[in-house]
């Protein structure tokens, strides 16, 4: 679960990392008020959870509070990467003598985390990673050892930051690992002219594993957020793992390797997958009712791909799931399965006799993705 930057901002400072003085508003009259409060000048800033709001026009400057309200009534409402702007941020202004770059992010596929700092940070810092990577330190953290103070110097002092810097380094570990998050970033880390080191941005990714853990934010899980995709709300009541795409071909899977796997074949095949659904083990006629539900729910689908390989649950099963489901669910766009492994002929030959007009098999993943966007791009 992302974190507003208001939220990651509160969680720093009670990590001792200095931020400036801010408030948030849902209003421009309240943006006003908070401004008076915070001296008149201040940074307005859109609360989305997404990156390039500055680029996107989401991140201005007013000098009174006046401008404050105008700036703020411009802001709310905006639509930034597809993120309704429903709340501002409003900050008080730095004097920047410098711009840095520092993160914490989980690596996978190697089991640890990376350590992430330039000394060129800001809104260009993708550019500066893409063009110039040797101006970007990427230090590898094993989690059994952290960062400690020492180890944070020497992180600061390779990548050309102030040596000051190093405390913020070991603070933003310590907010990694207490609070459970995937990943921590500040763009931009500054340097004032009174030789202050500030956080002015912040973005915390929090492990939604943990959320049991976590309590201060339990009730703020997609379901509960208003920013979150109306079907991705829809799913997570459902308790379903599904992530909204732009694209044309509902996706159905059992495993996220296997789904990430059909992603890149409907891809490949010339269509674009609308989702990310993963089943796991379960393929019970409810899952898959409510899979199917969501899915035909979203009116950019214009076909769906099913594709699972028995395992623990026998696709026999699965079969019997999608039939039942479809005693529910009124079917109206048209439904390519692919089944393999345990016990697939049964459930190939569950799918015939029930004989849907709409619904059509392969015997390949291959075979069935190249149908599904034929299918979908035919609609």
């Amino acid at each position: 679960m992302d974190l507003y930057e208001y939220q990651a901002r509160e969680l720093f400072e009670e990590y001792g990392i200095l931020v400036p003085r801010a408030e948030v508003a849902d209003s421009a009259k309240r943006a006003r008020a908070s401004a008076e409060r915070l001296g008149g000048r201040v940074v307005v800033k859109a609360q989305v959870k997404t990156g390039g709001r500055g680029k996107a026009g989401g991140v201005k400057f007013a000098r009174d509070p006046a401008a404050v309200e105008l700036t703020a009534r411009q802001i709310l409402g905006m639509d930034i990467k597809g993120h309704t702007v429903r709340e501002v941020m409003l900050a008080q202004p730095v004097d920047i003598d410098a711009e840095f770059y520092v993160s914490y992010v989980l690596d996978r596929s190697q089991g640890r985390f990376l350590a992430i700092a330039s000394a060129e940070g800001g809104m260009d810092i993708e550019e500066v990673a893409a063009t110039r990577p040797e101006a970007v330190l990427r230090t590898a953290i094993d989690p059994f050892e952290g960062v400690s103070r020492e180890k944070a110097a020497e992180i600061a002092a390779a990548a050309g930051l102030p040596e000051a810097a190093a405390d913020t380094l070991t603070a933003l570990w310590n907010v990694l690992i207490r609070e459970d998050a995937l990943l921590v970033e500040v763009n931009p880390l500054v340097r004032t002219a009174q030789g202050q080191i500030l956080a002015l941005d912040g973005k915390v990714t929090l492990d939604d594993n943990a959320r049991f853990r976590q309590t201060r934010w339990g009730a703020q899980g997609p379901a509960h957020d208003p920013e979150t995709d109306g079907l991705e709300a829809a799913a997570a009541a459902k308790g379903l793992n599904y992530v909204k795409l732009d694209g044309e071909v509902g996706v159905i899977g059992n495993g996220a390797g296997l789904v990430m796997s059909t992603l890149d074949v409907v891809a490949g095949c010339g269509a674009r997958p609308a989702n990310f659904l993963d089943i796991g083990g379960g393929a019970s006629a409810q899952i898959m009712a409510d899979g199917l539900s969501v899915i035909l729910s979203d009116p950019s689908v214009t076909a769906v791909f099913v594709n699972v390989f028995g395992g623990i649950t026998a696709c026999d099963a699965v079969a019997d799931g999608i039939v039942r489901a479809l005693e529910s669910v009124r079917l109206t766009k048209p439904l390519v399965v692919r089944l393999d492994g345990n016990n697939a002929a049964r459930g190939r030959a569950i799918l015939d006799e029930r004989g849907h007009p709409l619904v059509e098999q392969a015997t390949t993943m291959d075979g069935a993705a190249r149908r599904a966007a034929e299918l979908a791009h035919a609609a």
